[in-house]
């Protein structure tokens, strides 16, 4: 498992609660000019509309899918925004929780045991156009004390091991829009 690099983005992992739930919370721009794909960090622009994070900025969440109406008056629903679509009645998902809720995603390099606690960002915002998944993984050289996520431990998962070449671990949102920078341990 790990010894493969198939990034899948940010995927929901644990919740306190018992549910991860995304919320129809935001809304995307009609003819939106970039891909947005399932697992990907994402933030609230200036204009109040959902975009794709980019790597060192500041994510609310991951996008977890989106509906709208196309032009045609059909109504939509996908794991994906597709760049430039034109739409109305744009309602978009992602989860928000940005303490409580742990993601998985694999490396793209190997870690170490001193690497749990400390924060790295993500890569570029990259995804399949086939599945509607993103590719996104954690940057294991983008190390810093404020970083966009916090590694908080090694999924366990079957021949997943922190030394592997991907691992997959655990993490949660350090660099959060909505919060102060919670800087590593």
């Amino acid at each position: 498992m790990s010894q493969l690099a198939a990034p899948f983005g940010l995927r929901p992992a644990y919740s306190p609660s018992g549910i991860v739930r995304p919320g129809p919370l935001g809304t995307i721009v009609s003819a939106h000019p970039s891909d947005i794909y399932q697992n990907e960090p994402v933030m609230i622009n200036a204009g109040g509309f959902l975009v794709g994070a980019a790597p060192d900025s500041r994510a609310i969440g991951t996008f977890q899918g989106v509906e709208f109406d196309d032009t045609e008056g059909r109504h939509r629903v996908s794991n994906r925004w597709t760049a430039n679509t034109v739409a109305t009645n744009i309602r978009a998902y992602y989860i928000q929780a940005q303490d409580t809720v742990m993601y998985e995603i694999q490396a793209d390099d190997t870690l170490t045991q001193a690497s749990l606690g400390q924060q790295y960002d993500w890569t570029a915002l990259t995804g399949s156009t086939i599945t509607g998944l993103s590719s996104v993984a954690l940057d294991v050289s983008s190390a810093a004390a404020n970083a966009g996520l916090r590694v908080l431990g090694i999924n366990p998962g079957p021949d997943n091991e922190i030394d592997d070449p991907f691992p997959i671990v655990l993490v949660q949102i350090s660099e959060h829009q909505t919060v102060f920078d919670i800087a590593s341990i």
